[in-house]
């Protein structure tokens, strides 16, 4: 037996993230300047309308696989999984055959037609790796993912800078190198998980069990597949409102911008809310839920805050600078997105308490609000005309639904409201000098490099702050998050 902490899966995890990443940032500038925002577009679009399917592919059953006692009945809901995921990949072949032309005539983008038939195996590659990756999950070998992970964007990325080099920069390449890195993850995770369960499979995984596990845990399709449904399709309903109401220029502009947004969850985030999922169902049977959730919440406040506060101020200069000059209106929507994306951050790998306890009929509720508002925030945009005052809606309605949701966790996990106040004003008073600062060189119309250099520099001086005198790892080791793995 070795002992193994929450943040040394955290870490393992970020570690395959961070080269990911890294890979995909040193490349942006030379994408970004290969590809125009129309081609980011329609990439976006393809992505939209495949991701929408995808995260319910396996009909919500893949979160079920982290919680049973047993071995067994895991294995079971992983195969369970699988075989909707591949029911689903299979139904949507017509459904885009049949639906096509209204899907474009409603996007007005009739260069996406050609792609159409790419969308069932790409939702056939991603829902495998959804249950590939919540086995993986429950197992704790989170270096699998890493790899995973790290040749996605290697492949990917090569294929886009390759081809593009080449001088075959079209949106066509994006999309395809999109779907290449996916089957290469899904096949990198699949083959080390079979390697060493193939076996363990095929004598556990039965037609009873699985039978038994689809009724035990009836609650995830019931509620939670509407719920994860909606949610998706509240992500991606700016980019199908931007293309209706607006030009495919905007939703490219708006897609990289979101990329950048999210660049925080996919370095850490995202592991924290993989590792936290999966220990959250442990300290729920043993009775240590709200020190866990206190940890990961003082977390992602000293993680999450300096960026979002950076691309607030200079949103528009730091994407003229890194992406060049055709992208600025990009990180104008980045500056207005930034006051909902530190919430939402938050929220995000805490809002894995849903599954956890439960209570999948309230996430239901939350998501409907969430998208009846992002649909009203554009409607009031589009019939402006005036994309800013869609995005503004946008960001500020997001903020106060996040904000409850974020508040509602933490009073379910016995965490009062004025403490998680506490805890995000004694990081923000620290980040206030070097806002200011930033804050001055815009208004006295420094030049952008410059101001990047500066907010380049305050942010290296955060963070060597933050991993020398406040590093999560001691948090964790402090409140003596500690298990023991195999």
């Amino acid at each position: 037996m070795t002992k193994s902490t929450f943040t040394f899966d955290v870490l393992t995890l970020v570690t395959g993230t961070t080269i990911a990443q890294v890979i995909t940032i040193l490349a942006s500038p030379f994408i970004t300047r290969l590809y125009g925002p129309e081609a980011f577009g329609l990439l976006a679009l393809f992505t939209s309308i495949t991701s929408i399917i995808g995260v319910i592919a396996c009909i919500r059953y893949e979160p079920a696989i982290l919680l049973p006692d047993s071995d067994e009945d895991a294995a079971n809901i992983f195969g369970l999984s699988v075989i909707f995921v591949i029911i689903i990949s299979l139904v949507s072949i017509p459904f885009f055959i049949l639906f096509q032309q209204p899907l474009i005539q409603f996007l007005k983008a009739p260069q996406l037609g050609p792609f159409f038939l790419l969308i069932p195996p790409m939702i056939l590659f991603s829902g495998i790796f959804l249950a590939l990756n919540f086995w993986n999950t429950r197992t704790k070998h989170y270096s699998r993912l890493s790899i995973a992970r790290v040749t996605r964007s290697f492949s990917a990325t090569g294929t886009q800078l390759g081809l593009g080099f080449l001088g075959h920069a079209s949106a066509g390449v994006l999309i395809g190198a999109g779907i290449l890195g996916q089957i290469v993850s899904t096949l990198t995770l699949g083959i080390q998980i079979m390697r060493d369960h193939l076996a363990f499979f095929k004598q556990n995984i039965t037609w009873k069990g699985m039978i038994k596990v689809l009724k035990r845990y009836s609650n995830f399709p019931k509620y939670d597949i509407w719920s994860t449904l909606l949610n998706s399709i509240s992500w991606q309903i700016p980019v199908f409102l931007l293309s209706y109401f607006f030009y495919t220029t905007d939703v490219g502009c708006y897609a990289l911008g979101m990329m950048v947004i999210q660049l925080p969850m996919s370095f850490i985030g995202g592991a924290i809310a993989q590792v936290f999922f999966q220990r959250a169902a442990e300290a729920k049977i043993e009775g240590t839920l709200s020190p866990l959730v206190e940890n990961v919440f003082k977390t992602l406040v000293k993680i999450g805050l300096f960026p979002m506060m950076i691309l607030l101020l200079i949103g528009k200069d730091l994407f003229t600078v890194i992406f060049g000059s055709q992208w600025g209106i990009a990180g104008l929507f980045v500056q207005i997105l930034s006051i909902w994306a530190f919430v939402w951050f938050i929220s995000s790998p805490l809002s894995t308490m849903i599954s956890v306890l439960e209570k999948q009929s309230w996430g239901l509720y939350i998501n409907i609000i969430i998208f009846s508002t992002r649909v009203l925030s554009f409607v009031i945009g589009g019939i402006l005309a005036n994309v800013l005052i869609a995005l503004l809606l946008y960001s500020i309605s997001g903020f106060f639904i996040y904000g409850y949701l974020c508040i509602k966790i933490l009073e379910y996990s016995k965490i009062q409201f004025k403490y998680s106040l506490k805890i995000i004003y004694s990081n923000l008073i620290q980040i206030i000098p070097a806002g200011i600062v930033l804050l001055l060189l815009v208004l006295f119309g420094i030049d952008s490099l410059i101001i990047v250099v500066f907010a380049c520099a305050f942010s290296i001086v955060y963070y060597m702050y933050i991993f020398k005198n406040e590093p999560f790892l001691i948090d964790f080791l402090r409140q003596n998050i500690m298990k023991k793995n195999n």
